[in-house]
């Protein structure tokens, strides 16, 4: 009677056609089936039918309160080809993280639920751990920056608040939404 894994989330839209397209064209996952009021999707539909799900709001004023959608993504690559993607496409970004055992990109869908892509890194940290990162380098000195940091602050857990001031100043020199 164990939970194996979590099956999908599904999310009200005010306006179905907008988060469908953003859901299904910016964040790259597959429309495995539809109607005029439900938009089941999946990064594999072969693998598992539909992880997420947009649904029409039904009646005015109707919101989904969330913390946050994150997705997986297997290579940190694939972190770095989504900033560049989201910065093409206007989405507002929260920031750029490393948790440590995780690095992140937070943004913000059309409705504004705050979402997360990202890569599980090889180290473990103590959460809450948080520092800001930069995706604009090379993958091999991203992963030094991380495993430097999990070396000196993996144990205790980690927030550098610092480091966010420094990345919303990064984000205004690039002209991204934030």
């Amino acid at each position: 009677m164990a939970i194996r894994k979590l099956g999908h989330v599904g999310i009200w839209a005010k306006d179905f056609e907008t988060m469908r397209d953003f859901y299904s064209r910016v964040v790259g996952l597959k429309i495995s089936d539809e109607t005029p009021n439900v938009a089941f999707m999946s990064s594999d539909p072969t693998r598992e039918h539909h992880e997420f799900a947009v649904f029409r709001s039904r009646e005015p004023g109707q919101v989904t309160s969330l913390q946050q959608i994150s997705f997986n993504c297997e290579r940190l690559e694939d972190i770095i080809d989504y900033y560049q993607r989201f910065k093409q496409h206007g989405v507002r970004f929260s920031r750029v993280t490393s948790h440590g055992n995780a690095v992140g990109i937070y943004f913000f869908d059309p409705e504004g639920n705050r979402c997360e892509v990202y890569w599980s890194t090889p180290f473990e940290a103590k959460q809450p751990y948080s520092v800001a990162i930069d995706v604009n380098r090379p993958v091999a000195e991203i992963l030094a920056e991380v495993e430097a940091d999990v070396k000196r602050h993996g144990a205790e857990g980690h927030i550098d608040q610092a480091s966010y001031e420094r990345q919303r100043e990064q984000f205004a020199r690039e002209g991204i939404a934030h």
